[in-house]
């Protein structure tokens, strides 16, 4: 069986997609891309042996002899190397987030339809057990019409900020605003469903002491308010809030069906709690169930991070490309389905909360109103369309918030191999003069 040759932007969090070449049956990586002389030399170790070729820059790696590439470099740059990319004849799986910019949605959209390359979201939390199973049942009918979901991400990373950031002042997670990371939330209610955003009314919290703390620039936590195009409705919540919650809930015709909650320790993703009945608007007392929904190579995928969705992530996008029909990847029009409900509630809170019609792109006339739109919080790609980064303005954070940062991050590294630690160090120093 002729093996898909995959190369890889990003050996960081990269890392996940690499070892799953590294043990698939159908792929092999090839070619790993980073700026990093640390993270190269870590993959350059990890992959002895395997006749892997190394990269420091994309234009050398892009032309690299290969099927497919995956992206996992910066969330706000994807676009622009999916283009790339995909006009070099390779197939693109591209990490969250897929575009930054409207423009970027018109451009990446074309040159998707214009190349018929296979361009994969790699939304993994899709894939998670529970998630992945409600996909499953609404599918089947289960629950009938979806009618209300409610989803959560809330990741608190002020302990880990300087871990991620490293202390870099124009880091895209320091600009990024309180809407833009949702989908991790929004993404599996609609996969789930099928269906497509048509509107959307943005809150976003502005009590945001702990990210002023940690030098991001935007609300602490954000939320989408999301009616589909068959009238239903998803309140999705994501951000900094105090702990860490996944969940998932929908509410059909017949039926309810959600994922365990964290704090109640019984499995959370992996749990799945169903009560539904066998006909519309007919309650059926004790019709509850719970079970740890399984999948069928969940023996090939034990290991892999995120509930094991990185390997199912992985796996349906190479088999995509080698033409299995069951092949269930997320094109880049689900992909908007789940992003752009995130950047016009952003638009909604900017002004007053007013609900925001979400465009569909699938639909040619509707891009040319677009086409030049480049608003984002980004002021290395927004140009004069450059938007605050809360409500309230852009705060001015101190110099030496960001010292901190660093200084934090520089003496984790120290505790955990000292080499690296100076190496980073350098890197950054050389960084900051240029």
């Amino acid at each position: 069986m002729k093996k898909i040759r995959v190369g890889v932007i990003g050996g960081y969090r990269g890392a996940s997609m690499i070892n799953y070449c590294k043990r698939a049956a159908h792929a092999e990586v090839v070619a790993i891309c980073d700026k990093s002389r640390v993270v190269l030399d870590a993959q350059k170790e990890a992959a002895e042996g395997l006749g892997i070729t190394f990269y420091d820059n994309f234009e050398d790696f892009i032309k690299h002899d290969m099927d497919a590439v995956v992206l996992a470099n910066y969330a706000n740059e994807h676009a622009p190397f999916a283009i790339r990319a995909m006009r070099e004849g390779k197939h693109v799986y591209s990490e969250v987030l897929p575009i930054q910019t409207m423009a970027e949605a018109v451009a990446l959209a074309e040159c998707i339809e214009e190349t018929g390359k296979i361009y994969a979201y790699g939304e993994n939390y899709c894939y998670m057990p529970a998630p992945y199973e409600m996909k499953r049942l609404y599918r089947e009918n289960a629950i009938g019409e979806f009618e209300y979901g409610e989803c959560e991400y809330i990741h608190n990373c002020e302990p880990i900020w300087h871990a991620i950031t490293y202390g870099e002042r124009e880091h895209w997670r320091n600009h990024m605003y309180s809407t833009f990371y949702c989908t991790h939330s929004l993404g599996p209610i609609i996969h789930m469903t099928g269906l497509r955003p048509v509107s959307v009314i943005g809150f976003e919290g502005t009590k945001n002491e702990r990210n002023l703390r940690t030098g991001a620039l935007g609300g602490q936590f954000g939320i989408e308010m999301v009616t589909l195009e068959n009238g239903a409705i998803i309140k999705s919540i994501h951000g900094g809030l105090y702990q860490n919650s996944i969940w998932y809930c929908a509410y059909g015709s017949k039926g309810r069906m959600e994922s365990a909650r964290e704090d109640a320790e019984l499995g959370d993703v992996h749990m799945l709690y169903l009560n539904n009945d066998e006909y519309s608007g007919q309650y059926r007392k004790n019709s509850l169930t719970h079970y740890q929904p399984t999948r069928a190579l969940d023996d090939l995928a034990e290991g892999f991070g995120h509930g094991s969705s990185d390997f199912y992530a992985m796996w349906h996008f190479i088999e995509k490309i080698k033409g299995n029909p069951q092949a269930d990847i997320i094109d880049f029009y689900e992909a908007l389905d789940m992003f752009l409900p995130g950047m016009f509630a952003y638009r909604s809170i900017l002004d007053g909360g007013i609900p925001k019609r979400i465009p569909n792109l699938r639909n040619k006339q509707e891009r040319e109103a677009y086409r030049y739109d480049r608003a984002c919080t980004d002021p290395r790609v927004a140009g004069d369309q450059l938007l605050p980064t809360c409500e309230s303005g852009t705060p001015d954070i101190e110099d030496a918030v960001y010292q901190r940062m660093y200084e934090i991050w520089i003496e984790d590294l120290k505790k955990k191999d000292g080499h690296t630690a100076v190496v980073l160090s350098q890197g950054a120093k050389k960084e900051a003069k240029k």
